[in-house]
């Protein structure tokens, strides 16, 4: 069984209503708004900017906590079940009975507060205590649900588990400036305490506790970066060496491309391809603060961007748009947001992306699919159909699913494949090797 919180914790001594009111702004924003949570928050400490830690600590909590037991808290406030996602249906009212009932279950008591009036305490612990639908105890959507038991059988509920989770901040150190073991120093001087994770991740630190790490002097010079330790294992799944040529074909804001240019040690040229501007150009900023000076960044305007990089590339990685399943604890907004038919969508999209991107690997390069996600259609069912298609130039490697909280990180999926060396060649109006 899925529990939101057993014990309750002392509330703080002081809670300030400004920061609640700010909290029950920030959940309108996401369930009538559709803004994503995690910009919500930036954008609230950006307008707050004398909020200390506790308090930021104490707004970012709240709205995460709240969002990630959306339904079960619905449910304990003896609301309509059937309207826990509908926009008519949520006015600010309800707003602060589902907090109500996030702060009671977090602390046992309730602030003597006109707003949190309408929970009637006895009630809702007679409600908790009732049988109920896996997917209502777990706060999940019923369609998401019944598809993760459907996809990952024994496997489901232990993932489900990890999902309602808060992640852990992991921090990749940039090889380019700094091991880990001097990030860590570094950060210790700043009053930021982490540890590193182990051999299988030699970059890797964990913070000991959740802290606002973006405002270190070393983050500023580029020392380390932000990224889950899953993710850290899928740039050095691709094999890459110093000197190949690269394609990262959905680069987005370009944490992989960082991490290829670390293990490539900036020798070499990486190619970073994305559908949208804005990320590359994020993208380019982090790789000046990286000092990464090999990545080029390209939108793809049309399938000549892609053809014109035919049979070029050493290496392509392909970390396609997903579901996201395998990160919800950090955005649990998105699983009220992800639809069955947006699903279907995705995995048409996954298929294509890797049909025609898949092509501009040379023959004798190695090709590397990913994904944030633990469904099996989003991931070896797709490996699986490509290769049914192309067994003849191309074979799986090696290939791997982390599930949500392996190595207290997120679930991800990663397959290798290797273009044979008599793979047939591409046409002749791709770019020449530079």
């Amino acid at each position: 069984m899925v529990v939101a919180q057993e014990v309750p914790q002392p509330p703080p001594q002081k809670l300030p209503h400004l920061i609640i009111d700010q909290v029950i702004e920030a959940l309108a924003d996401v369930f009538l708004d559709g803004y994503h949570a995690d910009k919500v928050i930036e954008r609230r400490f950006r307008a707050h900017p004398k909020w200390g830690s506790r308090d930021r600590r104490l707004f970012a909590e709240s709205v995460y906590d709240t969002i990630r037991w959306w339904r079960w808290y619905w449910h304990l406030a003896g609301l309509p079940p059937e309207e826990y996602l509908q926009k008519d249906a949520l006015d600010a009212s309800r707003l602060w009975q589902v907090w109500s009932v996030y702060w009671f279950e977090k602390h046992g008591s309730l602030p003597a507060w006109e707003e949190c009036r309408e929970i009637n305490t006895d009630k809702l612990q007679r409600r908790r205590a009732r049988t109920v639908p896996p997917a209502l105890r777990a706060s999940f959507p019923d369609w998401l649900h019944d598809r993760g038991a459907a996809e990952l059988g024994e496997d489901w509920p232990h993932a489900l588990a990890m999902l309602n989770e808060p992640a852990p901040v992991f921090l990749r150190a940039n090889t380019l400036k700094a091991a880990a073991g001097k990030v860590c120093h570094t950060l210790a001087e700043e009053g930021y305490e982490s540890r590193p994770l182990g051999e299988e991740l030699p970059d890797a630190l964990v913070l000991t506790k959740r802290q606002n790490v973006f405002q270190t002097q070393a983050f500023k010079d580029g020392l380390f970066e932000v990224q889950d330790a899953g993710s850290q294992r899928i740039a050095p799944f691709l094999q890459v060496a110093p000197g190949m040529r690269v394609v990262d074909g959905c680069a987005g804001a370009g944490g992989k491309s960082l991490h290829l240019a670390a293990l490539m040690k900036n020798k070499g040229r990486i190619v970073a391809l994305d559908t949208v501007e804005w990320k590359l150009k994020e993208l380019r900023k982090r790789a000046a603060r990286a000092g990464a000076d090999t990545i080029e960044t390209r939108v793809i305007e049309g399938s000549q961007t892609i053809k014109r990089l035919r049979a070029t590339a050493d290496r392509v990685l392909l970390d396609v748009p997903c579901s996201g399943l395998g990160v919800i604890r950090r955005n649990p907004d998105a699983k009220w947001k992800l639809h069955e038919e947006e699903l279907t969508r995705l995995t048409l999209l996954q298929a294509d992306i890797l049909e025609r991107y898949s092509r501009m690997t040379r023959p004798g390069g190695k090709l590397v699919y990913a994904t944030c996600s633990i469904f099996r259609s989003e991931n070896e069912d797709q490996v699986r159909a490509f290769l049914q298609k192309h067994g003849d130039e191309w074979t799986l490697e090696e290939e791997f699913r982390l599930q949500p909280g392996d190595d207290g990180g997120d679930g991800f999926y990663a397959a290798r494949l290797a273009k044979s060396e008599t793979a047939k060649k591409e046409s002749a109006d791709s770019e020449s090797d530079e």
